[in-house]
């Protein structure tokens, strides 16, 4: 515990989404996790965030108000994911299921599943120039596409319970949650690998 706070674990990837990761036309759309970059530092904005490769570039994240084909929405700034649920989604759906394959920015090594509820509205980054504040959690639901890439469902396949089913079970933070910078409230607005995560209540399910 820190504070009032409680410890989560530590960022061991960061990454962004340079293109759309659905392709495609409906309703034969498909998900394609390449455009997912890994990068060396997460810097967060007001308008989303960005990537700095080990070289030094900038790439915008997809959701960024200032990407070129930008899916900047308000509140999905930030996205935030835990090793623990591609653990569990592993176990149901597949070993192809690699660590940030669903385009989360932030992949947070932790032991415990994580809700809406049992991990709270706001995460605190302790970085070695400060603390970044990241509010505002909310579920990402997950999409059609991303559910049926984790069953392998064929691409020319109609959806059926078991998708529908599939669904259910990433919905609630398990694919990953959205969030947004509080930049006010924070003294770095930088992430890196090993830095330490505290949320603002105790996990579990």
């Amino acid at each position: 515990m820190k504070g009032d706070l409680i410890s989560i674990g530590r960022i061991v990837r960061l990454q962004v989404q340079v293109a759309h990761l659905k392709r495609g036309e409906q309703p034969r759309r498909w998900y394609d996790p390449a455009p997912i970059t890994e990068v060396a530092a997460l810097r967060l904005e007001d308008g989303g965030v960005a990537g700095i490769g080990a070289d030094g570039t900038i790439h915008h994240d997809v959701h960024h108000r200032d990407h070129p084909i930008a899916r900047h929405r308000g509140d999905n700034g930030v996205s935030v994911g835990f090793t623990s649920h591609y653990a569990t989604m592993r176990e149901r759906f597949g070993d192809h299921l690699l660590d940030g394959i669903a385009g989360e920015n932030i992949l947070i090594e932790a032991n415990d599943l994580f809700t809406a509820e049992s991990l709270g509205s706001m995460l605190v980054v302790e970085t070695e120039a400060g603390t970044a504040r990241i509010a505002d959690v909310i579920v990402a639901p997950p999409c059609v596409e991303f559910t049926r890439f984790c069953l392998q469902w064929p691409r020319d396949a109609r959806p059926d319970r078991t998708v529908t089913e599939a669904l259910q079970f990433l919905d609630n933070g398990m694919r990953a949650f959205y969030a947004t910078a509080d930049l006010a409230t924070s003294t770095a607005h930088e992430l890196h690998v090993g830095d330490k995560v505290f949320g603002d209540r105790r996990p579990g399910i």
